[in-house]
């Protein structure tokens, strides 16, 4: 990703720092592991799903929390029987933390784990205070 310089846009604009501590981030965050692969879907005007591909991990193995702007999902593996011996291992049973950053007002509203895919449902709900409103000319 391009470095793009923004002290032209903190010099001149007041309010947006946050806009530019977002975009700042979001250039510095490509060295983030590939691992576990996940898509994130458009399933509304204002509802959106993401979906990672977790084989071999169970609920209680993963967890999910949602803090001032940020979702993380970690996956802790718990310790393998060391009754098994495999010839060839190719599911990834390795822990792992993927961290997603959330715009204004969008909350996780749920999480299901279907056939080894985590779907996690997220919402933007918009304060009434800050939707359109008509003005009624008197």
């Amino acid at each position: 990703m391009r470095e793009f310089d923004l002290s032209p846009l903190y010099r001149s604009a007041i309010g947006f720092d946050r806009l530019a501590n977002m975009l700042d981030n979001a250039s510095r965050n490509d060295n983030q592991p590939s691992f576990p692969p996940y898509n994130i879907e458009l399933m509304g005007e204002n509802e959106y799903r993401i979906t990672m591909a977790v084989a071999g991990f169970e609920n209680d193995e993963l967890n999910i929390q949602s803090e001032s702007g940020s979702l993380t999902v970690t996956g802790q593996k718990k310790e393998v029987p060391q009754d098994r011996q495999y010839l060839y291992q190719g599911i990834a049973a390795r822990n792992f933390e993927r961290r997603f950053q959330l715009a204004d007002h969008v909350k996780v509203v749920t999480a299901s784990m279907e056939n080894g895919l985590l779907h996690i449902d997220l919402i933007r709900e918009i304060p009434e205070a800050m939707k359109p409103r008509q003005i009624q000319i008197q």
